[in-house]
C-alpha cells in the first residue's frame, strides 16, 4: 500500500508557471525567478516545468505575515 504522501502527490494537481503566476496575480517572471533560486518545489517532467498546488498553499502560508497587535495607550 502507497504511503499517504504519495497518494495525496498522485492526486495532486500541477501547476504551469502561467497558471501560478495568475494564482499569485504576478507576471510570469516571479514564479520563473523562485524556481531559479530554488525557493519553491517543482516538478520537472521532460522540458515542462510543473508545481504542485499543495506546494504554492505552502509557500503562500509561508510568506504570509501577521499583523501587528496595536498597542494600548497607557
Amino acid at each position: 500500500m502507497p504511503q499517504k504522501s504519495q497518494q495525496t502527490a498522485a492526486r495532486d494537481r500541477y501547476l504551469s508557471v502561467a497558471e501560478v503566476a495568475e494564482i499569485l496575480g504576478t507576471t510570469e517572471r516571479f514564479p520563473r525567478r523562485l524556481i531559479e533560486e530554488r525557493r519553491i518545489e517543482y516538478k520537472r517532467f521532460g522540458r515542462h516545468v510543473r508545481i504542485a498546488a499543495s506546494v504554492l498553499n505552502a509557500y503562500i502560508e509561508s510568506c504570509t505575515v501577521a499583523p501587528a497587535r496595536r498597542r494600548q495607550a497607557a
